[in-house]
């Protein structure tokens, strides 16, 4: 049975744990993406914004070669990703979507999916470990998906990915479809991760109040461009005049 054992290593400065160095994407003869460049470091949280349609869900799915980026485009610890193993990147930089998208079974069937495809089952203890991580109680592992509310749903679909130990999380708009009490308790929950597990986060989100609570850095992407980065206190204080701070007014579009 496989022993759930996390480990964490925490590269120096000098190396962001997630970088992308003029990220183009073409597709259906339209640029997706334009030169984009963000640099993470590692246990770092930050958010993407941008208006609809700028390209933040292609650039996250780029990360992880959902989409199949460019060549030297794309580096995970130093890394160029398009040389690496696909399976094991997407161990090593996990993703969770705006729908849960959970499968018909169990919790505890749907959170030890990627290691039983792996040969790795997880036990009992495991599961309970990973159900903790999201910040439900251990007897949830028997619950059929089907009695569980959004919020609960997508902290499942969140111990789904963290099953298969990621040292970097993409989140494409999580709290979307959620109530103001469990969209901040997912806030909590990734916030968790961070402290303890030193995970490293790529937010998408277009709610600016979600930035503020849990961003250490901001991006805003533009027509596929990368036009504004820094601290959202920074970007958003009073009279500021970067451009994040028209988005963030709604005179961006």
């Amino acid at each position: 049975m496989h022993s759930f054992h996390w480990q964490i290593t925490i590269t120096g400065m000098e190396t962001p744990r997630l970088e992308t160095r003029d990220l183009s994407l073409t597709r259906n003869g339209r640029l997706i993406l334009k030169n984009a460049a963000i640099t993470i470091a590692p246990a770092e949280v930050v958010c993407l914004m941008g208006p609809s349609g700028s390209g933040k869900s292609s650039l996250l799915r780029c990360l992880n070669r959902l989409t199949e980026p460019p060549p030297q485009s794309v580096f995970v610890d130093g890394q160029d990703i398009t040389a690496m193993d696909v399976i094991a990147l997407r161990r090593q930089v996990g993703m969770v979507f705006q729908a849960p998208a959970l499968f018909p079974g169990t919790v505890a069937e749907n959170i030890g999916y990627g290691p039983a495809l792996d040969k790795r089952p997880l036990s009992p203890s495991s599961i309970t470990t990973l159900l903790a991580m999201a910040d439900l109680p251990a007897d949830y592992a028997h619950r059929p998906i089907t009695e569980l509310s959004g919020g609960e749903a997508q902290r499942v679909a969140l111990a789904r990915t963290m099953a298969n130990e990621p040292q970097i999380l993409l989140l494409d708009e999580p709290t979307g479809a959620l109530d103001p009490a469990a969209r901040r308790h997912i806030w909590e929950t990734i916030a968790k991760l961070r402290h303890e597990l030193g995970l490293t986060v790529l937010w998408v989100t277009h709610h600016m109040d979600e930035a503020r609570a849990v961003a250490d850095r901001m991006y805003l992407l533009v027509n596929g461009r990368v036009v504004d980065e820094g601290e959202p206190e920074h970007l958003l204080r009073a009279g500021s005049t970067h451009i994040t701070a028209d988005f963030a007014a709604g005179e961006l579009e």
